[in-house]
């Protein structure tokens, strides 16, 4: 029986779950938008929306809690500066799956998690960058 336990075991043992848990929470709050199967991504819902409410307090202490979660030091420095007021009026609900098509290798249902009200300069400036070595670069016919 299953009482009181919570969680998806994911097909891993309990220390490789905490770490792809940490590492998946840590590229979510870094990149703001992560691809990965949907079970992961909901299972991993669940932290992250715990963690922005800690960059949301924003005291010492919640930013120790963070960063014994978060992998690096600077993704901690912008859950606490950047990701904390953003989402300071808004009451959870921080992230969003979208359902993508299968996996083609083993059919896996995969899923794109995002923060809602992301950042998305970094993507645009990545997109302009490849229409302009598109543009440079000659045609081959």
């Amino acid at each position: 029986m299953r009482h009181r336990l919570s969680g998806r075991k994911l097909g891993r043992r309990s220390k490789h779950r905490q770490a792809m848990t940490k590492n998946l929470v840590t590229s979510l709050i870094d990149e703001e938008r992560v691809r990965t199967t949907l079970a992961r991504a909901k299972e991993i819902r669940r932290h992250v929306e715990r963690i922005i409410t800690l960059g949301k307090r924003g005291t010492l202490h919640a930013r120790r809690q963070a960063a014994s979660v978060l992998q690096t030091p600077a993704s901690v420095q912008k859950l606490m500066d950047t990701l904390g007021p953003r989402y300071a009026e808004r009451p959870g609900g921080y992230t969003r799956i979208l359902r993508l098509p299968p996996r083609p290798g083993d059919a896996a249902p995969m899923a794109i998690l995002e923060l809602v009200d992301r950042d998305t300069s970094r993507e645009e400036a990545r997109d302009e960058k490849r229409r302009q070595r598109a543009a440079a670069a000659p045609s081959e016919s």
